[in-house]
C-alpha cells in the first residue's frame, strides 16, 4: 500500500471523525465502555502510520461538546479516565514516533486532572517534529466559532476597527486552529453521511472520505487506502479543470438561464 502512494501528493493535514465504539460493542453484545477501549487501540495504529508516511498533521475527533452535554455521566466519566491512561501509556510511544501531540476545544471545562495529564503529555512531546497529533476534546465546530467571534469582537473593540476591515483572515486568526493547515482530506467511519459539527470553518475545501468500517475496526493500512482515494482526485477549490473551457452564459438564450 505504501508503494502505491504517490509521496509527492500526500495530504498535509488529515482529520478522522472516530465513530462507531458503541455499534462495535453492540455488534458484539457488549457495554459500550468496551468499545471506547477498542477505539483508543485504533488511534495508536493511525497515529504510528501516519508518522511512517511522513504526515505532518493528524487531527482526530476525540470527544465533542455534546458528547459532554448528552452521554450519561458513567460514560462521560470513564471516557475521561481513558483519555488519561492513553496519555500515561503512549507518550513513550509518540516519543519513538517523533510524534507531538496537542489539543483544541474548550479543554478548560475538563477536569482538573485529566488537564494536568494533558499538559504533562504535550510537555513530553513538544521537541518532537514529526507528526503533530491533535486530539480534539470538549470541540464543538460551533462553539469554536462562538470562542473566535467572541475574541475578534473584543479585538475590534480595542483597536477600534471599522467592521468593513474585519476579512476571513482575521476570522481565521482566532480559531483554534489557526496555526494549522485547513485538512485536506476528513475521513468519517461507521458510514455515516455527515461531519457531526467538525472543523465547520476549516473543512470548506476539504476533500471527503467515508467507510463503513467502525472505529475500532479502522486501521493505519485503511488511512492509506482513504490518501489512495484521495489521490486519485481532482481538487479545484471552485475553479474548473485545467483545459475545461467556461461556458459562455452571456451567449445562452433565457429560457437555458431559467431555474
Amino acid at each position: 500500500m505504501y508503494r502505491r502512494l504517490d509521496a509527492e501528493r500526500l495530504p498535509h493535514h488529515v482529520a478522522i471523525i472516530m465513530d462507531g465504539n458503541g455499534r462495535w460493542a453492540g455488534k458484539r453484545s457488549l457495554k459500550r465502555f468496551f468499545g471506547h477501549q477498542q477505539g483508543a487501540e485504533a488511534v495508536q495504529y493511525v497515529v504510528e502510520t501516519a508518522s511512517r508516511i511522513g504526515l505532518p498533521w493528524l487531527t482526530l475527533y476525540a470527544f465533542s461538546l455534546e458528547n459532554n452535554l448528552k452521554r450519561p455521566k458513567a460514560e462521560v466519566n470513564f471516557l475521561m479516565r481513558l483519555l488519561k491512561s492513553y496519555l500515561t501509556n503512549n507518550v513513550q510511544r509518540m516519543n519513538d514516533n517523533n510524534v507531538r501531540i496537542q489539543y483544541v476545544g474548550r479543554t478548560e471545562e475538563l477536569p482538573d486532572e485529566v488537564r494536568e495529564r494533558m499538559q504533562w503529555a504535550a510537555e513530553a512531546t513538544k521537541r518532537n517534529t514529526g507528526t503533530t497529533l491533535t486530539l480534539a476534546l470538549n470541540y464543538g465546530g460551533r462553539s469554536e466559532l462562538v470562542d473566535a467571534f467572541r475574541r475578534l469582537a473584543a479585538e475590534v473593540q480595542r483597536k477600534g476597527l471599522r467592521l468593513d476591515q474585519v476579512s476571513e483572515v482575521d476570522i481565521h486568526r482566532h480559531l483554534y486552529t489557526a496555526h494549522m493547515p485547513d485538512p485536506d482530506l476528513l475521513i468519517r467511519t461507521s458510514g455515516e453521511m455527515r461531519v457531526s459539527n467538525f472543523l465547520l470553518w476549516q473543512i470548506a475545501y476539504t476533500e471527503i472520505y467515508v467507510t463503513d468500517r467502525l472505529w475500532p475496526d479502522f486501521r493505519g493500512i485503511h488511512m492509506l487506502e482513504a490518501i489512495e482515494d484521495y489521490q486519485r482526485r481532482e481538487r479545484r477549490y471552485g475553479g474548473l479543470n485545467d483545459g475545461t473551457e467556461s461556458d459562455d452564459v452571456e451567449s445562452l438564450p433565457a429560457s437555458q438561464l431559467a431555474v
